[in-house]
């Protein structure tokens, strides 16, 4: 047995059904090896695309994603979706197919450090070159499911790759565990309810990892506190409840902010300061940071609790606190929501993205995944899109990549073939990825593409005008007639509600992938997407 046939052997005893890459001489091996086992080689466009699809399997599975490239350009492109898993905290194995050992320390075509180029994004940068591959990959899977969950580096010479194998095979990653402080948190936690007349939670990025939410939930219920979330957040406590109140730093910020600065305690749990710094938001409002890792410490923020813990034993004990009294009136939630989804749909005739999305949604199944890039629509999405299921909705915020959102979708279709997947992309982040229609069209993924097609560069548009600048460097171009197709992938424009209805209950019964272009006004963002 060959060091790469125990690499296929060991990912797929780790629970990895997917490996994608691009290939080269490099990378042939490893393939060879993938394709006599159960763990499939997905080829994709580009090896960006490669490392967000991996990225997001590590994210709905909690198994390592797998990505591989070649040496050098191959190394840096795989660069870009590394970055979302470092940030978004996504666990992730990054294989990078190097030269034989004798050249690694040579200047010679292609090669360059692969460990200084992975080390400020990856929890770990690991070389092969020494022949235990075995255990060195253990060490890797273990890496990336510890907490905080991310990627890690694992660099093959290509030597070493083809070289008799020395170690065994069978390895489960498995996360070192966190400590129980759940006791001391409940008893900070009485004496700050003590304190507070109205304190709000909020969760974010690491509750999404938690075991259970229900426990936080029936604290909320019996508190009668309001809750708001991060992007991230959403759907893991349920958006149609009653005591839900919005999503921070998106659409309508400034109506969600004046919200949660009547808060007299911010109640954080499972918040990861990587999706909006405390300092830009909290002001000198006591904040009580419950979760898996502490949040650095700023002498600009009145921290009453800051620990890492075994979040899910904290959140039962939460649960358990007897109900305290505080002067929020439910009415008051109820009026905030009812203005909030009023402002976000603007005044006016044409199609513009917040009617996209509300047909959208109607369509979508409640189990349904939404995968969105990033852009001005990111905001509207986190804003305005409901649900009140987890991993529903997939976007990267920590790294905010354009060009994330159609490899998300795909992958997505990959873990859960039987559930309905959507894509929403703007069209400068379809010009990035519009390749990566070949894979889906080649695996026969029926996900539909939503393309918000405005002509600009949306989002930097509005901030161009926030600044006062004179446009520049945003205008992609009076979009184009749309054409029958795609790489053979099919294709059709709306330009009226109607149209886009009626579009999507074509993609819907295709069987196959589709793309919608809709036409939108790009004006509607400016009242939306910063206010």
């Amino acid at each position: 047995m060959k060091n790469v046939d125990l690499i296929a052997r060991m990912l797929d005893a780790a629970g990895v059904r997917w490996v994608f890459g691009i290939p080269s001489g490099p990378v042939l091996p490893l393939i060879e090896s993938l394709r006599r086992s159960p763990v499939q080689f997905v080829l994709t466009a580009s090896e960006s695309s490669a490392a967000f699809m991996a990225s997001t399997i590590g994210y709905l599975t909690g198994i390592p994603g797998v990505c591989v490239s070649t040496v050098g350009p191959g190394a840096t492109n795989l660069t870009t979706g590394v970055g979302c898993a470092w940030l978004d905290r996504a666990p992730m194995l990054a294989i990078t197919c190097n030269v034989a050992t004798p050249w690694l320390h040579r200047r010679i075509q292609m090669r360059i450090d692969h460990h200084a180029l992975f080390k400020p994004l990856t929890k770990a940068t690991l070389s092969c070159a020494d022949g235990r591959v075995g255990e060195t990959l253990a060490e890797a899977l273990d890496i990336a499911v510890s907490e905080p969950p991310g990627p890690v580096h694992l660099d093959l010479p290509e030597d070493i790759a083809q070289a008799k194998a020395a170690d065994g095979v069978g390895h489960k990653p498995q996360a070192n565990p966190l400590p129980d402080s759940s006791q001391q948190a409940a008893e900070k936690m009485t004496e700050a309810l003590q304190r507070s007349r109205t304190p709000l939670v909020i969760t974010g990025l690491t509750f999404t990892r938690s075991g259970q939410t229900d426990p936080l939930l029936r604290f909320i219920e019996k508190q009668q506190i309001p809750f708001v979330t991060t992007l991230h957040g959403k759907g893991f406590l349920p958006e149609g409840h009653s005591n839900w109140a919005g999503v921070i730093g998106r659409a309508r910020r400034t109506d969600v902010k004046a919200f949660v600065d009547r808060a007299d305690l911010i109640i954080a749990v499972g918040y990861d300061p990587i999706e909006m710094n405390y300092e830009e938001w909290v002001g000198r409002t006591p904040v009580f940071h419950l979760s898996m890792d502490a949040a650095e410490e700023s002498s600009e923020i009145a921290f009453v609790w800051n620990q890492g813990c075994d979040l899910d034993r904290a959140m039962a004990a939460l649960s358990r606190l007897p109900a305290f009294g505080n002067d929020w009136s439910m009415a008051d939630w109820q009026a905030h929501r009812t203005a909030l989804e009023h402002a976000l749909r603007p005044a006016g005739n044409g199609l513009a993205a917040h009617r996209v999305l509300d047909v959208l949604r109607e369509k979508l199944p409640g189990d349904g995944i939404l995968a969105y890039d990033v852009g001005a629509h990111t905001h509207q999405i986190a804003s305005q899109w409901r649900t009140d299921r987890p991993r529903t909705l997939l976007a990267t915020n920590g790294w905010s990549s354009m060009g994330y959102g159609m490899p998300a979708g795909f992958a997505a279709k990959l873990v859960f073939p039987e559930r309905a997947v959507a894509v929403v992309v703007g069209d400068g982040g379809f010009q990035m990825t519009v390749g990566e229609l070949t894979l889906a069209r080649r695996l026969n993924l029926s996900v539909p593409v939503i393309v918000l097609n405005d002509g600009w560069l949306g989002l930097m548009k509005v901030k161009q005008e926030r600044r006062r600048y004179p446009l520049a460097g945003v205008y992609l171009g009076d979009p184009p007639d749309s054409p029958a197709h795609y790489f053979g992938v099919p294709c059709r424009a709306a330009k009226t509600v109607d149209a886009f209805r009626e579009a999507l209950a074509w993609a819907f019964t295709l069987g196959g992938p589709s793309v919608i272009e809709a036409f939108i006004d790009v004006e509607s963002y400016s009242t939306t997407v910063f206010d």
